[in-house]
């Protein structure tokens, strides 16, 4: 079940289901709001967005829950996109109303932890949802145009198209320094595995993707192209444990092919790492593997579906990525 795309006059909700909106600058939240405004769309803010305890940590649970059912139940609303991450969307899971998400299909949008609610929403309902970019994002003055472009193409179009690779990327805190950005020159899709494939697009980050494990929120993971990345927080034996427990699921013999996003440098994941973890694990030995994507946690990130269908093939050191139901 694929929700409606974006036309002129829709309104776009922005909820926080982890951190809350409180944490985005108001010069931030002023240049998201113009830029997604130039899609000829309302932007709102659900009632809690901006509610943070005191305590540090999110919003309560009955709080966050009511805004994801407002926004799913507002007919005025076609877009429900989250403000950012954190760590605790999987508190939600037992709490939503999966009949009402159903009955009320909207685009829902972000990435990070927000895995854990899109791939559940899936799970649960079979309304596509998508990873891409939060409303934090585009407060971003500089090296946007290619997140902004993708989404805007992923939300208002139809037709199949590729996935061409950023000219740069970047890994600075953008958010404190807005004038001062660090860009490197992006080298392209790295082929780990060659091949060719073709299947439902699922995944997001992959340490949240893994809380989902062993519990009836996990979507099959049959005749699918997987899409995972990590953030900062990983390091290269934390990335092979992660990636070989999602190995260990239920239908993970029926993969077609694994592209793997781009690390942040912290991490310190380099490519000789991602051979070397790829090349380890016999599992994955007859599927194609594609590294270096845009997406996840450097900027700038395309967007995907979770629940469309992509196909993707590797050559060489040629890659492509096709987006084919979104």
């Amino acid at each position: 079940m694929f929700p409606d795309k974006l036309k002129q006059g829709d309104e776009i909700r922005v909820v926080s289901p982890a951190e809350s909106l409180s944490i985005i600058a108001e010069d931030q939240r002023k240049l998201a709001i113009q830029r997604l405004e130039q899609l000829d769309v309302r932007v709102s803010y659900s009632t809690y967005a901006e509610i943070n305890d005191d305590s540090g940590l999110s919003e309560s649970i009955e709080k966050r829950v009511a805004d994801l059912h407002e926004a799913f139940n507002d007919e005025r609303v076609t877009m429900i996109l989250t403000t950012i991450g954190g760590f605790d969307s999987n508190q939600l899971l037992r709490y939503l109303d999966y009949e009402l998400i159903r009955q009320n299909p909207k685009i829902f949008c972000g990435f990070s932890d927000i895995t854990i609610l899109s791939n559940a929403i899936y799970q649960k309902t079979g309304l596509v949802t998508y990873n891409g970019p939060h409303f934090s994002t585009f407060g971003m003055k500089k090296g946007i145009e290619y997140t902004w472009d993708h989404f805007r193409q992923m939300f208002t179009q139809t037709t199949p198209y590729f996935i061409e690779q950023a000219d740069h990327w970047s890994d600075d805190r953008w958010f404190l320094d807005q004038e001062n950005r660090q860009f490197y020159t992006n080298e392209g899709y790295a082929v780990i595995n060659e091949g060719s494939a073709a299947g439902r697009t699922l995944g997001g980050n992959l340490c949240t993707l893994n809380l989902l494990h062993g519990t009836e929120f996990m979507p099959a993971l049959d005749n699918t192209i997987l899409f995972l990345e990590d953030d900062e927080m990983t390091i290269p034996q934390t990335f092979d444990r992660d990636l070989q427990s999602l190995i260990h699921q239920p239908g993970f013999d029926q993969v077609k092919g694994l592209v793997i996003g781009r690390f942040q440098k912290k991490s310190n994941v380099s490519l000789d790492h991602i051979h070397a973890i790829i090349k380890s694990k016999q599992e994955l030995s007859n599927i194609p593997v594609i590294a270096q994507a845009s997406f996840g946690h450097t900027t700038p990130q395309f967007t995907f579906p979770i629940g469309g269908k992509a196909a993707i093939q590797a050559s060489g050191q040629k890659a492509s990525i096709q987006m084919i139901e979104y």
